[in-house]
């Protein structure tokens, strides 16, 4: 087992790897930014170190400071979380260098899924379904022209290095086209540095499903069901739910089994995700997370394991704790991510927590690093509070969520917490009916009432 494991990320995901390291009895460090000094991960951690100013760039990015702090700390290994360097390739090789162990997967499969089209080439290849397209990058305007030609319009442009929806346009016609495909490029290169593009068929009214994957690096693999994650504003989830309302028994053994057979097959180490968009019936590969997401609490629960000790044992070339046949599925679990966001702008809302108060009951879990007199600073994402329910049914989790949303209190700041209020109670949210595009225009019907 790993002898000392320093976190290279900050807030809720965090606390929620030294929780886990606790219970593995392995000392943890926490790493923070002078504007994390207070912070909850930093006073749960059996050590810290400060590794920089408030800018990311200029702390949790800094990949040198990173490898300091480990030094200092005696740390042998480095659990990234999610966001800022958890799929940078670059950081698992230096790690490597250092003989530091990177808790995660290769930096050889970092690399391969990181570049959209290389990821979508090596799932063909392995039997995995994926969206129609071009089959590289996009260079001119008259290539794109005929590839959203032969592919039919609507169709996605996409940057190869991106994700969260930066570097995304939808272009409905061939008159959009232009100033889609320029748009594209400028916003990918801002954004990651990289501004190739390539181009997808658009589905119309699909939902986001993703499947959890585990795999020990040895050939071996499993799939820990679905998650439904299509309650999105611009592409950035909100809300996720498993098991999908959408999905059978069968459909959900099928495109598992696909799934874990890929993993196996790559060899791949750790936690991943592989995203689909589902429509009519079938799913379409859109890109693969090499890391833990922010949603896997929903999995651990309808599931009973822990990913993040799973991850940590897998790290220390332990073999899988749990095996396909011995899982299984029970009851519902749905996730909301309360954001300190002031609505109906969704504008940032940083400042002074005055007030908190967590809620709790049977099957409600909350995980965050926020509490009264915690200062929210101005410099990272919004996101404070992911409050997970569980119930034996669908409707059972929901009243839940309903329940502890009442329960929740977050005062001195805005949050997002209001719109799931009005979320759980919508007929088609009842219903599971929901699609990428329905919040969107959910939103816009809450204003026009107003």
């Amino acid at each position: 087992m790993l002898k000392k494991i320093l976190i290279a990320n900050r807030g809720e995901i965090a606390l929620r790897v030294i929780r886990a390291c606790h219970e593995l009895n392995i000392p943890s460090v926490a790493v923070h930014s002078t504007a994390d000094s207070d912070s909850m991960h930093v006073k749960m951690a059996n050590e810290s170190v400060c590794i920089g100013p408030p800018k990311a760039s200029e702390s949790y990015l800094t990949i040198p400071n990173i490898i300091a702090a480990c030094e200092i700390a005696g740390a042998d290994s480095v659990h990234p979380g999610y966001g800022f360097l958890s799929e940078n390739p670059a950081f698992a090789e230096i790690l490597d260098d250092h003989k530091i162990v990177f808790i995660g997967p290769s930096s050889k499969h970092i690399r391969l899924m990181g570049d959209k089209i290389t990821a979508k080439k090596t799932m063909t290849n392995l039997g995995v379904p994926c969206v129609p397209g071009s089959t590289g990058t996009v260079e001119t305007v008259a290539s794109a022209k005929e590839i959203a030609q032969e592919l039919g319009y609507p169709v996605l442009i996409k940057a190869s290095a991106g994700g969260g929806g930066r570097g995304m346009k939808l272009v409905m016609s061939s008159d959009e086209l232009l100033q889609a495909f320029h748009a594209a490029k400028k916003e990918s290169a801002a954004a990651f540095n990289n501004d190739a593009v390539y181009i997808e068929k658009y589905l119309l009214n699909p939902k986001h499903i993703e499947i959890q994957v585990f795999g020990d690096g040895l050939g071996n693999a499993v799939h820990l069901g679905e998650r439904d994650c299509s309650i999105q504003r611009r592409h950035q989830k909100i809300l996720e739910e498993a098991p999908s309302t959408v999905l059978t028994p069968k459909a959900r053994q099928h495109i598992g089994e696909i799934c874990a057979n890929a993993i196996a097959n790559l060899k791949y180490s750790g936690a991943g995700t592989i995203e689909f968009l589902y429509s009519n019936g079938k799913f379409y590969f859109i890109e693969m997370n090499t890391r833990i997401q922010v949603e896997h609490p929903i999995t651990e629960q309808i599931f009973g394991v822990d990913l993040v000790k799973e991850q940590i044992r897998v790290a220390s070339k332990e073999k899988l704790s749990f095996q396909q046949e011995k899982i299984h599925l029970k009851g519902h679990a749905i996730e909301c991510r309360i954001n300190a966001e002031k609505i109906p702008e969704f504008s940032a809302s940083p400042g002074l927590i005055t007030a908190y108060h967590a809620p709790g009951g049977h099957g409600v879990r909350v995980d965050s690093a926020i509490y009264a007199g915690y200062k929210v600073p101005p410099y990272y994402d919004s996101l404070i509070c992911k409050l997970i329910v569980h119930g034996e049914t669908r409707m059972d989790a929901i009243l839940k969520l309903r329940r502890a949303l009442k329960e929740l209190i977050v005062d001195g700041i805005d949050t997002t917490a209001e719109i799931f209020d009005k979320i759980l109670v919508s007929k088609e949210f009842e219903r599971g009916t929901y699609d990428i595009s329905w919040l969107e225009d959910f939103l816009i019907e809450q204003q026009r009432a107003k």
